[in-house]
């Protein structure tokens, strides 16, 4: 089978063995947003024709190739859901070439009842269930960072924080990017100072905008700046993701090795216990989705 976890910016794809182990890979820049003229089949074709040739015939996709931009809409499935329930919910996609079927994105809702929604994300946690278990906390950062509560092998609920994305514009569009130094390297006393300052009183926007005074001040360095919004908003992040979780909780955070870093040392500080999972999720919840899949 092959398993692609194709998103906005990024293309993944994965050869998968009948146990699930990764024989082939391909990777790059070509997220959905890439794609002229809504040409998915085409760039389909393009990134793993060979593997066709070859003799593959099943495809699954996950990801924001779902989503109303992307080449096919997919119904999101509530919560509670997990690998089976996904399972049986994937939708067929038109493809000359294989038969292709599509992972739904899950939705929820918050505490106050606004909607929650994910793609990919759901897929990713499948692939880490065997190891963290039925009952857990889970955490992807990135872009749009989420935090999942799982029980009974199924995701239960889940909430997103834009920190990856309000890091970016930030860094690059405010009058706080007067105040940073361009390829700076990372400073991890910086990003701890960030990180408890997001424990005072205050308040994010309050605290942002120290951000700046503290440069002017020189109580922080320009070489710094950056790493110290990283804290600061990861910080109130996982200060929000702790809210109401006993002290000590495991929190499986799920991501690449130098993000999943970071959000182990803020939730350690904000009193939680981190547990990382690097290794490929996805890959390892598309093998697993697709072996309780219903193929032709």
């Amino acid at each position: 089978m092959i398993g692609i976890d194709w998103g906005t910016s990024s293309f993944r794809a994965f050869r998968l063995a009948r146990d699930g182990s990764i024989r082939d890979r391909r990777q790059g820049p070509r997220g959905i947003l890439t794609v002229p003229d809504g040409r998915f089949a085409d760039r389909l074709r393009e990134e793993i024709g060979p593997w066709l040739a070859a003799g593959e015939r099943h495809v699954l996709l996950c990801g924001m190739v779902g989503s109303r931009q992307g080449w096919v809409e997919a119904p999101y499935l509530p919560c509670p859901a997990g690998p089976a329930d996904l399972a049986r919910a994937l939708l067929t996609v038109p493809f000359d070439w294989a038969e292709v079927k599509l992972v739904p994105g899950l939705a929820g809702q918050d505490e106050t009842g606004v909607a929650e929604v994910m793609r990919g994300e759901e897929t990713q946690i499948a692939g880490v269930l065997a190891a963290m278990g039925p009952d857990g906390l889970a955490c992807l950062p990135g872009t749009h960072a989420k935090w999942a509560r799982v029980a009974g092998g199924r995701i239960t609920g889940f909430a997103t924080h834009m920190t990856g994305e309000v890091f970016a514009a930030l860094r690059g569009h405010t009058i706080l990017a007067r105040t940073m130094l361009d390829g700076a390297a990372a400073d991890p006393a910086a990003f701890a100072a960030g990180v408890a300052r997001a424990g005072t009183t205050g308040g994010l926007l309050h605290h942002l905008f120290g951000v700046r005074t503290r440069t002017l001040t020189g109580d922080l360095a320009e070489s710094a700046a950056a790493s110290y919004l990283s804290g600061l908003l990861i910080g109130h992040e996982v200060r929000a993701g702790l809210a109401g979780v006993p002290p000590g909780t495991v929190v499986h955070v799920i991501g690449a090795p130098e993000l999943t870093a970071l959000y182990a040392e803020a939730i350690a500080a904000c009193g939680g216990i981190a547990e990382r999972l690097n290794g490929e999720a996805a890959a390892r919840g598309l093998a697993l989705i697709g072996e309780a899949a219903a193929w032709n």
